[in-house]
């Protein structure tokens, strides 16, 4: 498992992408490219529009507060992971290929989802975009490519490699 030390989590307050301020700002953009979701809002503002994403990583959680899970029915495959506050597990990057490689997937996350950005750049198709909630301020948008993945290589480097229990 790699964990972020508390004295990195700054690195991860800004947007690791485009930052904007609704979703429905980029109605005109979304249909017909590869999305990849990760948070519950985003995910379920996405579906709202009628878009699917290829890999939706949920957590049933909104800034730490509960919400409804985007319901998995939508989805022909779901993936479960077990993944801690502050970290990246082993478990969740295979649920992760597995989606990916059997698009459109849900992975429901047992802890915490916000770092699976990370791995998703990584692991996702080139050409794809990653679409994340920026608490209070709005909807992360990454286009995945080589500066995308070097800046999540960068990222990665970061955090410290633990034993899973």
């Amino acid at each position: 498992m790699l964990r972020l030390p508390e004295d990195q989590r700054y690195l991860f307050q800004s947007p690791f992408g485009t930052l904007v301020p609704e979703i429905t700002d980029l109605s005109s953009e979304l249909p017909g490219r590869r999305l990849y979701t990760v948070g519950d809002v985003v995910t379920r503002n996405v579906l709202a529009m009628g878009l699917l994403p290829e890999v939706a990583v949920v957590d049933g959680h909104t800034m730490r507060a509960p919400c409804d899970r985007t319901p998995p029915l939508v989805f022909p495959a779901v993936y479960h992971a077990e993944n801690p506050p502050g970290t990246i597990t082993r478990v969740l990057v295979e649920a992760l290929r597995k989606a990916i490689a059997s698009p459109p997937a849900l992975i429901i996350v047992e802890g915490e989802e916000d770092l699976a950005v990370i791995p998703l750049v990584l692991e996702a198709p080139e050409g794809g975009w990653v679409l994340y909630g920026q608490p209070g301020e709005g909807v992360v948008i990454r286009e995945i490519d080589e500066e995308a993945r070097k800046k999540a290589e960068t990222l990665l480097a970061c955090f410290i490699e633990e034993s899973e229990k």
